[in-house]
């Protein structure tokens, strides 16, 4: 299997909670990694408005160029107790 191919890589069942809307999301495991991105459609299926979310995030490598803000959100594996958690929430899906 090539590189980059989803399934290949680790990925964590998460229950993401943002002002009282819940969604199920298949999470990627990137323990390298400096920031938590989000993409645009998840942040809307919580209900979030982009408009309101006022802290701009600066992206690197790949999503350099997307333009991202913070989020803050509650996460919730299995029946562990819920964390909240910053995303950047770019504004693409890719």
């Amino acid at each position: 299997m090539p590189f980059g191919v989803p399934d290949a890589l680790p990925q964590l069942p998460l229950c993401l909670t943002y002002r009282g809307s819940s969604t199920e999301v298949s999470a990627l495991l990137d323990t390298g990694a400096s920031v938590n991105v989000l993409p645009y459609s998840i942040g809307v299926q919580l209900g979030a408005v982009w408009e309101e979310q006022t802290t701009s995030v600066t992206l690197a490598g790949n999503l350099a160029s997307v333009e991202a803000r913070g989020l803050l959100v509650s996460a919730q594996i299995s029946d562990f107790e819920p964390v909240r958690l910053v995303f950047a929430w770019s504004l693409s899906d890719s």
